[in-house]
């Protein structure tokens, strides 16, 4: 919900209200590519993996540390070495596809190499994930964009002023869609680099 009141005169917190909305989409996306598995190990690809313990579900990074000491290794040492065997049953279950090495005290991971129709799987994920994006901050400008239109209807902005902050709302749009695009081909570029 936009909480801001358009005026005749205030333009720089319109602008600041929809970029800060549209940025919330572009960094929920920056999470969501740094769970796509590139080949390389990142705690990102494993923490957020949710572990049922203590009569409750918990994210891996909440009860165990996560390192990568190589680039196709992962560590997960749980803090609590009771909870090794659930740790290992909720990597076995999850989507990342890999088979966990349980050593009693630590669990290691071992990235395997991708194969092609691996890559282009994970370039149709991408592809989901930026038009999603693109979805959510095409979402945000209909909500300034109403914002502004109701503006108008009750006459507390100007028409010269209305049709001022229509586009002014299509080029911020356009930079973060452009940001997101920008942000899919490089990771693109990196799934698809063998």
């Amino acid at each position: 919900m936009i909480n801001l009141k358009l005026t005749d005169t205030n333009i720089k917190e319109f602008e600041k209200a929809t970029a800060e909305e549209m940025d919330k989409a572009v960094k929920h996306f920056e999470r969501e590519l740094i769970a796509i598995r590139t080949g390389r190990a990142h705690p990102a690809l494993v923490e957020n993996i949710k572990v049922v313990c203590y009569n409750s579900t918990m994210n891996l990074k909440e009860i165990a540390s996560i390192a990568t000491p190589e680039g196709r290794l992962i560590t997960i040492q749980p803090w609590d070495q009771g909870l090794i065997n659930d740790i290992e049953k909720a990597l076995l279950n999850s989507e990342l596809g890999v088979t966990p090495i349980n050593e009693g005290t630590i669990i290691r991971v071992r990235l395997p190499e991708m194969s092609a129709s691996r890559r282009d799987e994970l370039a149709k994920i991408l592809n989901k994930k930026l038009e999603e994006s693109r979805v959510t901050i095409r979402n945000v400008r209909k909500d300034f964009h109403n914002l502004i239109r109701d503006s108008f209807r009750v006459k507390a902005i100007s028409e010269d002023h209305e049709r001022r902050l229509c586009e002014m709302l299509q080029k911020i749009t356009d930079k973060f869609i452009k940001t997101v695009e920008d942000m899919a081909t490089k990771k693109e570029h990196e799934i698809k680099t063998i």
